[in-house]
């Protein structure tokens, strides 16, 4: 089968702050996509960051590209915007949709490039927060090493709630929330909501007897091409799997199998830090998500017990329905995304005291200067924490346990709600506000969580002040 080469496509305007002019072109892949290379992203010279704070902070392009730069911006903006549609379809340049899958576009993981939120009005689960699966006690070796985990046998990697019309859904996953009631030491009360998930409708019978459930919800986006530009150096550099200081934090890196390079790199996104560039967690996310095949996951999601699935994928009429050069423009629109600078930093001194005086910037490292020059503030070490057993799923990757969880980066924390309608945070969205994701601190993080907890309320209003202006 021959790889489609892109019909002409209307650009989307770029909407967002005053101070970025639009542009409304229209964009084909032509070949300086190809030439799109994270050596490229290195070399430029652009302000990366932004003075916009409303609900369009997240996806400004930075200041000081060239145009053909912008029609390539604006062009992986389309694809990770617009829906997708089964296969075969008029609409050829983004059909293949499926057979199983969550979401038709990024957008319904990632409202506004932000954070995902956790529940629907009703309370049932949005497309936001998707269940992986996978056995609690892996035993093949050779998947572990090329997947990092060992998948249910029947269902997969992750539950689609949706199939195309001749394909069953996998099943509805349902959420429940226990209020855990709890109060500070000058007295004040706190509530937190425990959640437990489980499956309802299978379409496939029973899960395997070790399979179990792991939340996850999509994260914000700025800043993704700049983490990538950091010197795997000055990551190692915060390691300290011994514990060799004693400070009670042993931050270690995870080593995921890349599927561009056929290597062992580095891993820097995703909850556990299991993919090793914008791309590989782009190409995953395509592929768990909605089903689209590409150059990094050619085979369908479709599990061998899958007949119908299987028989619907041949449907599929080009090798890959997310050819190179569209997942090479989404990643370069990925990589590219302008970062919001912190809001009037003079007003939160002391709260960025309070902060470093708990020890929270042990994990959550301030900033780093990347390959091309330019100082970043993220919040994050990139590396691997035990969190503690509340905060625990039993899920492994690579060299993640079930209780270990990458540092997510801060930036932009504050304007979560503003971008995406609501705040949720943590790998499952469970806390409501940045203070619960504080109070579910466990493992590593229990004495910061403890010296917060003993600070006057005042005080505590000053770090949470802090850190929504980051």
């Amino acid at each position: 089968m021959k790889r489609l080469h892109l019909s002409i496509l209307p650009a989307l305007l770029l909407l967002g702050c005053a101070d970025t002019k639009n542009k409304n072109t229209t964009t084909t892949e032509h070949n300086s996509i190809k030439k799109t290379t994270v050596s490229e992203k290195k070399t430029k010279t652009r302000k990366y960051f932004t003075e916009c704070k409303s609900k369009m902070a997240f996806i400004r392009e930075p200041k000081g590209l060239s145009n053909d730069e912008i029609d390539i911006f604006i062009l992986g903006k389309s694809f990770f915007r617009i829906p997708w549609v089964e296969a075969p379809s008029a609409t050829t340049a983004r059909d293949g949709l499926g057979p199983l899958f969550n979401a038709n576009t990024c957008m319904h993981c990632h409202p506004g490039n932000g954070a995902g939120v956790a529940v629907n009005k009703d309370g049932s689960m949005t497309r936001s927060l998707l269940l992986r699966l996978s056995h609690k006690e892996p035993k093949d070796a050779a998947l572990i090493k090329k997947i990092g985990f060992e998948p249910d046998s029947t269902y997969g990697a992750q539950l689609s709630k949706n199939g195309n019309h001749d394909v069953v859904a996998e099943g509805e996953p349902v959420v429940k929330y226990e209020n855990i009631e709890g109060e500070y030491p000058d007295g004040t009360a706190y509530t937190l909501r425990k959640p437990t998930y489980s499956v309802i409708n299978k379409g496939y019978g029973a899960f395997d007897e070790d399979t179990i459930l792991a939340p996850r919800i999509g994260s914000a986006l700025i800043g993704l091409g700049q983490l990538e530009l950091i010197s795997e150096k000055d990551i190692l550099a915060h390691q300290d799997i011994e514990d060799k200081d004693g400070d009670g934090i042993s931050g270690k890196a995870n080593y995921a199998f890349d599927p561009e390079t056929n290597s062992t790199k580095l891993g820097r996104f995703t909850w556990k830090a299991s993919a090793t560039t914008v791309k590989h967690q782009t190409a995953g996310a395509a592929h768990n998500d909605m089903g689209l095949t590409n150059p990094l996951f050619p085979m369908h999601n479709c599990t061998k017990k899958q007949e119908n699935c299987l028989k619907e994928a041949e449907k599929g009429r080009f090798e890959f329905e997310l050819p190179a050069q569209r997942l090479d423009a989404i990643d370069y629109y990925l990589s590219n995304l302008a970062i919001p600078k912190q809001r009037d930093p003079e007003k939160y001194t002391e709260g960025a005291k309070l902060f470093k005086s708990l020890s929270c910037t042990a994990c959550h490292v301030e900033r780093y200067k990347t390959a091309s020059g330019i100082t970043i503030k993220p919040y994050s070490d990139l590396l691997l924490h035990d969190m503690g057993e509340a905060l625990a799923d039993g899920r492994s990757e690579f060299l993640a346990s079930g209780s270990e969880w990458r540092t997510p980066p801060m930036w932009g924390i504050g304007l979560y709600k503003k971008v995406s309608g609501e705040a949720n945070y943590l790998h499952d969205g469970r806390a409501r506000n940045i203070e619960e994701a504080i109070l579910w601190h466990g493992g590593e993080a229990e004495q910061s969580k403890k010296d917060f907890m003993a600070l006057d309320k005042i005080s505590r209003q000053k770090v949470l002040d802090f850190l929504k202006s980051i």
